[in-house]
């Protein structure tokens, strides 16, 4: 299938544009040939059945009760999948992340769908009110909420250091037949020393929309 060519383009745009489309189609095959090499990585380490805790939607500070949860209890069903998005909120991140805002308002829009293959949740350092207040100021009404700020949880799997800064990471689990939970993969922003930011674009579609544009991305930044 070529392009439909639009009244008055020129040749050279013609030919531009063919060459770009040919380009695009190898990246999607590229994409296609990564998520696969993801998906056949052996399997993982088997992690702590680390414990959470979760309040309601309409919890304030002072509430009771905040119940606890653990990793292998977040599996909605056998032979599902566990994404766990890091949010940098709590600990020395004493205000919300605005990157993270972003990621999470999407994954907000589009939890329902996820949730016909895999389960999501977002955890976070921040206190279980603190998180809930949050999360009613953005409407994050589709998400399941926890706090690991009483456990490693968070530090074991690189999205904290020693001091209580906070990194924004995605996570995934499967568990076992027998209930154990293994690490199956994790990504963060920085993949190397000269790629600080661009590990998990692929989890927003707003760096995309805006690569479609003659400007691009730029210095492009998440407001609050």
């Amino acid at each position: 299938m070529r392009l439909t060519n639009l009244r008055g383009e020129p040749a050279e745009y013609v030919r531009a544009r063919e060459e770009l489309r040919q380009a695009e189609i190898e990246l999607m095959r590229h994409r296609e040939r990564v998520a696969d090499q993801r998906r056949r990585l052996p399997p993982g380490p088997v992690v702590d059945d680390y414990v959470f805790e979760e309040g309601p939607a309409d919890l304030q500070a002072g509430d009771e009760p905040v119940t606890s949860v653990r990793l292998s209890e977040l599996f909605t069903g056998p032979g599902r999948d566990l994404v766990v998005y890091h949010f940098m909120y709590g600990k020395r991140q004493t205000d919300p992340c605005p990157m993270c805002t972003m990621w999470i308002d999407g994954f907000s829009g589009v939890a329902h769908h996820i949730a016909q293959n895999a389960d999501l949740v977002i955890v976070a350092a921040a206190g279980p009110p603190a998180l809930r207040a949050y999360a009613r100021s953005r409407q994050w009404t589709n998400l399941r909420l926890l706090s690991a700020a009483a456990g490693t949880f968070k530090y074991d799997l690189g999205s904290e250091d020693a001091e209580g800064n906070q990194d924004s990471t995605v996570s995934v689990f499967s568990r076992d037949d027998d209930g154990l939970v293994r690490h199956s993969y994790s990504a963060h922003p920085r993949m190397a020393d000269d790629i600080d930011q661009r590990g998990i674009d692929l989890l927003s579609p707003v760096w995309h929309v805006l690569d479609l544009t003659r400007r691009g991305r730029g210095e492009w930044f998440a407001g609050p």
